[in-house]
């Protein structure tokens, strides 16, 4: 019996491989650039979609899928992604992933019509969606030990640190050599993480066997609905047609997907992990954790903008302390994570959280502001490490891949389920800005850290 109280990350991880490899903190150096690179492509988008839909004739409801299909897509598959890693080896997966990533780039930067941006950012969709599950699962398997917590750590670093850099990053790009830019700049970097990754991450075997193409299918469907509607609650609301129609077909859609894979001779992922403890403690974090710091940037970014009257550039370089403090929690918590344990880690981390965003409520002056955002990414930071470090305790080697995906799936469902939630606690800011009415958005995130951190202090059972 394993307790998850204590991960038993260097116990699993050293049963992964005798001997470290020598290269592994380069190997993840350059697969935590090419994850940074799939996580700027979320936000730097948003920067530059007035000058594209003045450029491409872009309406509203296209310049919303500009932004969406690559979220929609990259969620949508991740679960696929990561068997495939576990099938055919995750370098295999890593490499096509992140080449059609490139190629896709260069293509959406030179992109003549909506249409050919739309299939454009799908084709990314699809390379991030494989590459980013098959990553981690290079990670899981080269660190043991101690090690892997806080390869962890560097790891969920990168989601806070990816956004506000996007952000940064569009505003640079657009206002400099102009929109194409915020996809060509990934040409480059894509090209030589390629040619170094071939010589660099080591080539693991797959487990064999079939990719269920009708369950990925399925998990695609309903992962992509249910996205879609979270994000559409923002629009529409809980209760608009948009919503609940996508709603109802993601949940038609798990249905199926769960007899599919109690009936599939090879499923695309075993449903007793799910109910591991130690997994669906992580799953559960992932999703907490990435909402909160969605909402921070959401908020934070309307605040900045419609009170203070900041540039979108002046806006991006605000968000730099909070990367920074999101960047120092996962470093800390990965170093602690082996003595505190997951529960001590994700307590503390939620409680933190909810003290910066009850700050940032609570006094609302434009310093106050984005040091409260910054100790909330602080504590954000470490309920990932916490996040990844419970999930990876209770999975086989063999099962990197799909468990990856999954993490990742569920961090989609983080990210969706924030800007709706918080735009629609918040709705009567962005029409009428106040320091009130975005107070308002502040006080729920703080309250769901709150709510999540107490009930992260009941005990978890031990789990086989």
């Amino acid at each position: 019996m394993t307790s998850p109280e204590k991960p038993a990350t260097a116990k699993t991880a050293q049963d992964r491989s005798a001997a470290p490899d020598p290269r592994r903190w380069r190997v993840l150096a350059l697969l935590g650039v090419a994850q940074l690179m799939l996580i700027v492509d979320v936000t730097v988008v948003a920067i530059a979609l007035p000058d594209m839909g003045a450029d491409l004739g872009l309406d509203r409801a296209g310049l919303t899928w500009v932004a969406s299909v690559y979220a929609l897509v990259f969620g949508g598959l991740m679960l696929l992604g990561g068997k495939a890693a576990d099938v055919v080896g995750p370098r295999r997966v890593v490499l096509a992933g992140l080449g059609l990533f490139t190629v896709a780039s260069l293509l959406a930067g030179f992109a003549g019509s909506a249409e050919q941006l739309l299939a454009a950012r799908a084709l990314q969709g699809v390379g991030a969606a494989a590459m980013s599950p098959a990553a981690l699962s290079v990670v899981v398997r080269t660190f043991a030990g101690a090690e892997l917590p806080r390869a962890l750590g560097v790891w969920s670093a990168l989601g806070g640190a990816g956004a506000a850099v996007g952000v940064l990053l569009g505003g640079l790009l657009t206002s400099g050599p102009g929109w194409p830019w915020v996809f060509w700049v990934n040409v480059p970097v894509g090209v030589v993480l390629l040619l170094t990754l071939v010589r660099t991450v080591r080539p693991w075997p797959g487990s064999g066997g079939r990719l269920d193409l009708l369950g990925a299918a399925l998990a695609t469907l309903a992962t992509a609905a249910v996205v879609y509607g979270l994000v559409a609650a923002g629009d529409h609301g809980w209760l608009g047609a948009q919503t609940l129609v996508a709603l109802l077909v993601g949940v038609a859609g798990y249905v199926l997907l769960a007899l599919r894979l109690r009936s599939a001779a090879a499923p695309l992922l075993d449903p007793a992990m799910l109910v591991r403890r130690p997994v669906a403690r992580g799953l559960a974090l992932i999703l907490v954790a990435t909402a909160l710091m969605i909402s921070v940037f959401f908020l934070g970014s309307f605040t900045l903008q419609q009170l203070h009257g900041f540039s979108p550039l002046d806006t991006g370089l605000c968000f730099l302390p909070v990367a920074v403090g999101t960047m120092l929690g996962a470093n800390l918590a990965g170093r602690a994570l082996p003595r505190w344990g997951v529960r001590a880690i994700s307590v503390v981390g939620l409680l933190v959280a909810a003290a910066g965003l009850a700050a940032a409520a609570g006094i609302f002056s434009m310093t106050v502001l984005v040091v409260g955002i910054t100790v909330a990414g602080f504590g954000v930071g470490s309920v990932f490490v916490a996040a990844s470090g419970s999930l990876f305790s209770a999975v086989a080697p063999q099962e990197a891949g799909v468990a990856s995906g999954a993490l990742s799936t569920f961090h989609e469902f983080g990210a969706a389920t924030g800007v709706s939630a918080v735009s629609s606690v918040a709705a009567a800011a962005l029409l009428d800005p106040s320091f009130e009415t975005f107070a308002a958005g502040y006080w729920f995130a703080a309250a769901v850290a709150l709510v999540a951190g107490l009930a992260s202090l009941a005990p978890a059972r031990a789990a086989r």
